[in-house]
């Protein structure tokens, strides 16, 4: 992958950074414009003292398939910033979980993370609103992703709820809205039409998904992610609405073989960060510029550990003795009304923008445009994603159109 890190790129620099990304870094020299030469970088990081930062992505392991998301960023770092700045990765959340990563990054123990925003919806409410109303949506496991990804990022830098509620409490966002993968039913039995739902214990992850599967008739239950595999062996739920890729990584596939799926609209999604701490405003200009520039880039990892992560679950499914099915067609609408009704009860909090289904909608239709033209096209259906995704495939076009074309440059430090 490392062909793709050569920043041979078109940009300058943009506005100054929000959340502290515009800090002046004290007084230790200037910046560079996005796109300039590894010879012009390494001049204006010459004379800069060398850091480490400790990054902590959403990985278990350097061997999980989630991996890509945090090796990239490692990499592209290190390339850009000639060495001067060591990416010290921890994995499995071992400094702080998910309830705590954002008290890590304030107080310094972490400098970059992964974190769930979404699982805090009252300090963040916001981007639990955006990931409401992204389930109108279509959902496929490919261009799908990419697109959820692409807009959730639009969305997340253009509203200012979500940036002065990292603010507040001493974050910088560098993806303030990570799409990550969309929801899928993973049930111990097959699980199609309306009669399936009713009284299906499923596992939820945020609180619109509480309200849409109480919708369908099912029986939402709350719990952490690590609990899920040892729920549905003993029978306590019988689903878990989730993502695809920690369902592969978690093996949850070998006691709950059956996988569902929209196919037009999606349920809620449960956005992630990607977010630098208090450790940031105090860094040269030129090491933040590394670091924004090289969380957006890899977001080429992230659509590679997601889209990866789906081709892994379908097959796992399959090798599992289970059925990868759509919703019934009445299924499928019922969870779009039922999204719109909660996306307008997320406009009424006052936390996101009234026209959000329109500005979605459009987005969705200019990033799909744009990504079909980069080669990025569903080749098949997602039960059979495990035969026709092409695992060699490159999503570096991917990472550098949405970061030159969308709304993340007028934010990068200056």
């Amino acid at each position: 992958m490392a062909a793709g890190l050569t920043f041979a790129l078109s940009s300058c620099a943009g506005s100054a950074g929000s959340g502290g990304g515009g800090g002046d870094g004290g007084d230790a020299g200037s910046g560079f414009e996005y796109g300039a030469s590894q010879e012009d970088v390494n001049s204006a990081i010459e004379g800069l003292d060398p850091i480490t930062i400790k990054f902590q992505p959403s990985a278990a392991s350097q061997n999980s398939v989630m991996a890509p998301a945090g090796t990239v960023f490692k990499e592209i770092v290190e390339e850009r910033s000639n060495g001067q700045i060591e990416v010290e990765i921890t994995w499995g959340q071992a400094i702080a979980g998910y309830a705590e990563v954002h008290d890590a990054l304030a107080d310094g123990r972490l400098d970059v993370a992964y974190t769930l925003p979404v699982y805090q919806p009252t300090e963040f409410p916001a981007v639990n609103d955006l990931g409401t109303a992204m389930a109108g949506l279509s959902a496929s496991p490919y261009l799908g992703e990419l697109v959820a990804n692409a807009v959730g990022n639009e969305i997340g830098w253009g509203n200012e709820n979500v940036l002065s509620q990292y603010e507040e409490k001493g974050l910088v966002p560098l993806t303030p809205l990570a799409a990550s993968g969309g929801y899928y039913t993973v049930c111990s039995e097959p699980v199609e039409s309306a009669d399936d739902w009713q009284g299906l214990q499923t596992r939820i992850a945020s609180t619109a998904q509480s309200a849409q599967v109480q919708h369908l008739g099912g029986s939402p239950v709350s719990m952490e992610y690590v609990e899920t595999f040892e729920a549905l062996q003993r029978g306590t739920v019988d689903c878990t609405l989730g993502q695809l890729v920690p369902s592969a990584e978690a093996g949850i596939f070998e006691v709950a073989p059956n996988l569902g799926y929209t196919t037009t609209a999606s349920f809620s999604r449960s956005p992630g960060a990607y977010l630098a701490g208090s450790s940031f405003a105090d860094m040269p200009l030129a090491y933040q510029q590394i670091i924004f520039d090289s969380n957006a880039l890899a977001s080429s990892g992230g659509m590679e550990a997601v889209i990866g992560g789906n081709a892994a679950a379908v097959q796992q499914a399959k090798d599992a003795g289970g059925e990868v099915t759509p919703f019934a067609d009445d299924i499928q609408e019922e969870i779009s009304d039922y999204s719109t009704q909660l996306t307008d009860e997320a406009i009424e909090n006052g936390q996101i923008d009234e026209n959000i289904e329109t500005i979605i909608q459009d987005a969705g239709e200019q990033w799909t445009k744009e990504f079909e033209e980069l080669g990025y096209t569903d080749e098949g259906e997602t039960k059979d994603f495990n035969d026709w995704y092409d695992d060699s495939k490159d999503f570096m076009d991917y990472a550098t159109a949405s970061y030159e074309n969308g709304n993340a440059m007028d934010h990068r430090p200056s």
